[in-house]
């Protein structure tokens, strides 16, 4: 039924939390946080997710460009846990961004879904990342070789869940939407914005998100694509 499949990589794939983490933990100590006021390396991370979380859902509304999120996002960090002195926040950001891309921690079930997949069906990436990141992330992760197209937001033009992301990618390949499925973490972006254009997608909510609208599938394990392919 499906020639091509299309995989959202952070969150997905690359596990963006565990690899993040690390790499907070890393930069907690390498910049001795605590000295200048940021209470904990827990506070830290947490603090982090949820202004992270917050400014993703901007630069996909377009509402900031990349540059804007990666210049506030540990201002915002530091301003949260009271501390207003950012002489750092510049060189923080720059050696997180270099530091977590290269953590190679992936989901459960990651390399084993692609070596099935792989003999099987094309397989290729659309993602919202930033092209050098999201190309270290693969490589860290020893799976870029699986991918026949890295579709991301820089080269495309467009962000999910913009139609026109879809389509870019739906002439990457060659393919029709009917012949085509997305396999993504978020419902918004990946899930929906791939519906929108007519391709099938499946919804991977090992957290159990509440959502409203049905896709095409759901599954908490990226084993069970195995039941679907």
């Amino acid at each position: 039924m499906y020639k091509h499949i299309f995989f959202d990589l952070d969150h997905t794939l690359w596990d963006h939390h565990r690899n993040s983490k690390i790499a907070l933990g890393e930069v907690f100590e390498l910049f001795q946080l605590q000295e200048i006021g940021i209470p904990s390396m827990e506070q830290f991370y947490h603090k982090f997710n949820e202004v992270n979380h917050k400014l993703w859902l901007d630069y996909e509304r377009s509402k900031i460009s990349q540059a804007e999120l990666r210049h506030i996002r540990f201002r915002q960090v530091f301003s949260q846990l009271g501390v207003n002195n950012h002489d750092s926040c510049d060189l923080v950001s720059d050696t997180y961004l270099d530091i977590s891309p290269k953590k190679p921690h992936l989901l459960p079930y990651t390399k084993e879904i692609l070596e099935y997949l792989s003999p099987k069906y094309p397989l290729h990436i659309i993602t919202n990342g930033f092209n050098e990141i999201q190309d270290v992330k693969m490589n860290s992760g020893g799976i870029k070789h699986y991918f026949k197209h890295i579709i991301t937001s820089q080269n495309s033009g467009h962000k999910k869940p913009d139609p026109e992301i879809f389509h870019y990618a739906l002439e990457q390949v060659g393919a029709k939407p009917r012949e085509c499925l997305m396999i993504g973490d978020t419902f918004y972006t990946d899930v929906l914005g791939a519906m929108q254009v007519g391709i099938d997608a499946v919804f991977f909510n090992p957290n159990d998100q509440r959502h409203v609208e049905r896709p095409t599938y759901e599954i908490k394990h990226l084993s069970e694509l195995k039941e679907i392919l």
